[in-house]
């Protein structure tokens, strides 16, 4: 049993999908800074200091409906799918390019062609 798990985490799916969950947290964090130390003060500053506010996490409604963690959360989606749809879009590209240049097929044989100009011939 040891060694079938092993061989199941060996895998270079198993690997592929531990190192895509490491670069995703750590994508994630990027994108949490992106909207809390770039987008929030440069974009939602006016709206925010109308709000007497500092972080757009801080939104509340009725004094407990925390709207604003909503609204970052959104955020954080929208821009991961929009880079995730960009990495995908530039994956598909890369294969197009892969497969709009196929292999010329190959000559056949010297005799392969005595052959055929053979069977041409007899059937003049």
């Amino acid at each position: 049993m040891l060694k079938e798990f092993k061989a199941f985490a060996m895998r270079g799916n198993v690997i592929d999908l531990a190192i895509g969950v490491i670069i995703g947290g750590a994508f994630g964090a990027i994108v949490n800074s992106l909207i809390n130390d770039v987008i929030t003060p440069l974009l939602l500053k006016p709206a925010l200091d109308a709000a007497q506010l500092s972080r757009l996490e801080d939104l509340t409604a009725f004094g407990a409906v925390k709207y604003g963690k909503f609204i970052a959360a959104t955020i954080n989606f929208i821009i991961i799918a929009f880079v995730l749809f960009l990495i995908v879009k530039g994956v598909n590209a890369a294969k197009k390019k892969e497969e709009a240049a196929p292999a010329a097929p190959a000559e056949p044989p010297a005799d392969i062609k005595l052959l055929t100009e053979i069977r041409d011939l007899l059937k003049k």
